[in-house]
């Protein structure tokens, strides 16, 4: 009888790490391949994961509320079969691990610790990380019965926090489980002591600081307040957008174009547009065919970083956000934008965003977007300052269409007119793209608008 790993599947470029949810089956039931075995979710998408194989489900190694790594083993299913049984997972990194320790041991002297005892044959170095011992293995369940997820555990040995120092940090998860968004937090307010020894004369920084770790007491309101807990996508969005904030330096560009041309052609041809073919055309498709056009002229909007490098993407998918009735947002992602025409373009947009209101998006439709395009004018708001989709580098967000008073150049003069104006800010990553960049990639998407052909056929 041959064993199987089911591992935790990549959900999109930028996703790292998924939240398992529920166990549909339970250890000793049968799958059939292709059969769900379990719910995810990310910070984009809710997901069931398939059975890649029939057998019977012989162990489960995450509970829900896990927080899990990409690529990690979550189960093992047993198949029957003739052919060897693979070695688990845990198997091959042994002789790994007991090789590094003698590596490691030949650039720096062993170092005897009191404090910390390892069940390994030979204790492995320790590095000093601010006065904290580093580099130890934090078990997934600690002697006081505390259950530490991977991501956690990888945080706390990256940051040099030790077993003793993690037993002190609040959790917020089931059961008092510590959760990502706990360890970072604390990593925040343990840096600040740092600070103390500068000003000694302060005495009520010592008295203060120790609290700053400390769970929040609670509060008392009235009873005209209302305490609303953060729905699992709230909290995973806000992490999202903390996180960009962190890793890109954001830069936002303005300009007004004139789309009158564009709305007088969408009022002329939206009724034969529909029948001839099924479809309801709005703007955004147009708005996602100027941006194309533009990503081919300046293909450096169209890149991601990894460290110091910049990896330039041949393909355009452009993102667009999509409010849900819930009040979050979701970015489904149109392949090939630049390959498909108006009503392309048209019918992808409609699908997606009609599926993603119901909750009916594939895993794949969230991923691998190049760039993402933000329409605030539905919410009658003029413009705005999106936070950039990482790991993209630039994201635009289109405003209000409103009648205004504008100068129009004739051939008797310059003449005031109402027209239909629209104003378009570029959000950008000052580390890749420079204000000549993005200033010149936002006018070009302005330039393609005003030059709609009023007399295009459909």
């Amino acid at each position: 009888m041959a064993q199987v790993e089911l591992i935790m599947p990549k959900m999109g470029e930028s996703i790292m790490e998924a939240t398992i949810l529920r166990w549909v089956k339970n250890v000793g039931d049968h799958v059939e391949a292709d059969e769900t075995i379990l719910e995810i979710a990310t910070d984009k998408v809710d997901s069931e994961v398939p059975s890649p194989v029939s057998g019977v489900i012989k162990e489960i190694l995450f509970q829900p509320d896990d927080v899990v790594p990409i690529g990690t083993p979550i189960a093992i299913i047993a198949t029957e079969g003739d052919e060897e049984a693979p070695a688990p997972a845990s198997e091959p990194q042994q002789p790994e691990e007991k090789k590094a320790a003698p590596q490691t041991a030949s650039h720096e002297p062993a170092s005897s610790n009191g404090q910390q005892k390892s069940p390994e044959p030979a204790p492995a170095p320790v590095l000093e990380l601010s006065g904290v011992p580093a580099g130890s293995d934090i078990p997934a369940n600690s002697p006081s019965g505390r259950f530490y997820s991977p991501l956690v555990r990888n945080i706390a040995k990256q940051e040099g926090i030790s077993l003793q120092e993690l037993e002190q940090v609040p959790g917020t998860g089931a059961n008092g489980r510590v959760t990502k968004k706990d360890i970072l937090a604390y990593l925040q307010n343990r840096s600040k002591p740092a600070a103390q020894p500068a000003a000694p004369q302060q005495k009520a920084q010592p008295s203060t600081m120790p609290a700053a770790d400390a769970p929040r007491p609670a509060v008392s309101v009235s009873g005209n307040t209302e305490i609303v807990e953060m729905d699992r996508m709230r909290k995973l969005i806000a992490d999202h957008m903390v996180m960009s904030k962190r890793t890109s330096p954001h830069v936002t560009s303005f300009v007004e174009v004139d789309v009158t041309n564009i709305v007088n052609w969408r009022n002329k041809v939206k009724g034969e547009f529909q029948k001839k073919y099924g479809e309801k055309i709005t703007f955004t498709p147009i708005f996602m065919e100027a941006v194309a056009k533009a990503i081919r002229d300046f293909p450096m909007i169209n890149v991601s970083v990894d460290g110091d490098k910049i990896i330039v993407k041949k393909d355009v998918n452009i993102g667009m956000a999509t409010a849900l009735p819930s009040g979050n947002l979701i970015v489904p992602v149109i392949k090939g934008a630049d390959q498909l025409n108006l009503v392309g373009l048209t019918r992808s947009v409609n699908d997606l965003a009609n599926r993603a209101r119901q909750n009916k998006l594939k895993p794949e439709e969230i991923q691998d977007g190049t760039f993402t395009l933000t329409n605030v004018g539905t919410f009658g708001n003029v413009m705005g300052t999106p936070i950039i989709n990482q790991p993209q580098v630039a994201i635009l967000a289109v405003g209000a269409i409103r009648k205004k008073p504008a100068v129009v150049e004739t051939e008797y003069g310059d003449l005031i007119a109402v027209r239909q104006m629209m104003f378009l800010s570029l959000s950008y990553d000052h580390r890749v793209v420079d204000g000549f960049l993005g200033g010149s990639f936002l006018r070009k998407v302005g330039d393609y608008l005003e030059a709609f052909d009023p007399n295009r056929e459909i």
